[in-house]
C-alpha cells in the first residue's frame, strides 16, 4: 500500500485526511510542522507528501525547497495545500518542485483523487523501457532522464510531461490533453500549473529548453535542437 505523509499544523485536518486516505487503502504518517515533516520524509521516504503551505516555524515553501535538494526526497511527489486566493504562493510552490496544489477549504474526496492521479504518474510509463530523441534519453522503468549522457534530476511529473512532448517529435500536444494525461484534469482551469511546469522543465534543460516550443493558443511541442 502506498504511504502518504500528511504535514499540517492543524490536527483536525491531519486526522480528517488520514481517515479518508486510510479508507481508500493508503497507509498514512502525520507531522504537525515543517521541521518534523521534512525529517519524516527523509527517514520514511513516503510515496507522496501532502504539505500545508502556511505553518509556524518552517513553512511549506521551505520544506518543498529542502526536499527537492536532498537526494533521498528529491523525487517524492508533493501535493501542496494553500490558502484561498494565494496564486503567487501556488506558483512559487510549483516552481520549487511541488507536483500539484489544492486550496483550502478543499474536498477530501477530490484530494484523494488528486493523490491517485499523482501516484499514477510515478509508475513506469507505458511503452518500451527507453526512449531516445536527439540528446534526450528517458529510462521509463526507472524514471531517469539523461541529457547528452548526463543524468538530470526530474520529478515524476516533469518526467511524464517531457515524455509526452518528445514521444512524437514535432507533434503538437494540446493543453487539454497534457492536463488530462499528466494531471488528470478535464479542463483548462489549472492551466497555470501546466505553464509553470513547462517553465521549470525548460530551465532544467538549459540551452535545450528552446526545444520545447509554445504553440500559441494550442499547446506545446518538441522540436529537435540544431546543436
Amino acid at each position: 500500500m502506498p504511504t502518504i505523509l500528511i504535514v499540517d499544523d492543524e490536527q483536525d485536518i491531519r486526522e480528517l485526511l488520514a481517515m479518508k486516505l486510510q479508507k481508500e487503502g493508503f497507509e498514512t504518517l502525520e507531522a504537525p510542522d515543517g521541521l518534523e515533516g521534512e525529517k519524516m520524509a527523509s527517514e520514511h521516504q513516503p510515496d507522496l507528501v501532502v504539505l500545508d503551505l502556511m505553518m509556524p516555524g518552517k513553512d511549506g515553501i521551505s520544506v518543498c525547497k529542502s526536499m527537492r535538494k536532498e537526494a533521498r526526497t528529491s523525487k517524492i511527489p508533493i501535493l501542496m495545500l494553500t490558502a484561498r486566493g494565494g496564486m503567487d504562493e501556488k506558483i512559487a510552490g510549483l516552481e520549487l518542485g511541488a507536483d500539484d496544489y489544492m486550496t483550502k477549504p478543499f474536498s477530501p474526496k477530490e484530494l484523494v483523487l488528486r493523490v491517485r492521479n499523482i501516484l499514477r504518474r510515478t509508475m513506469a510509463v507505458e511503452g518500451g523501457s527507453v526512449i531516445e530523441v536527439g540528446p534526450f534519453r528517458l529510462d521509463k522503468n526507472n524514471l531517469k532522464f539523461y541529457l547528452n549522457a548526463e543524468e538530470i534530476d526530474l520529478t515524476s511529473t516533469e518526467f511524464k510531461l517531457l515524455h509526452m512532448l518528445i514521444e512524437i517529435p514535432g507533434s503538437t500536444r494540446e493543453r487539454d490533453e497534457l492536463l488530462e494525461k499528466v494531471w488528470g484534469y478535464s479542463n483548462q482551469t489549472q492551466t497555470r500549473t501546466l505553464d509553470t511546469h513547462i517553465k521549470r522543465l525548460r530551465a532544467k534543460l538549459g540551452e535545450y529548453g528552446a526545444c520545447i516550443e509554445t504553440v500559441r493558443s494550442v499547446g506545446y511541442r518538441y522540436k529537435e535542437s540544431s546543436n
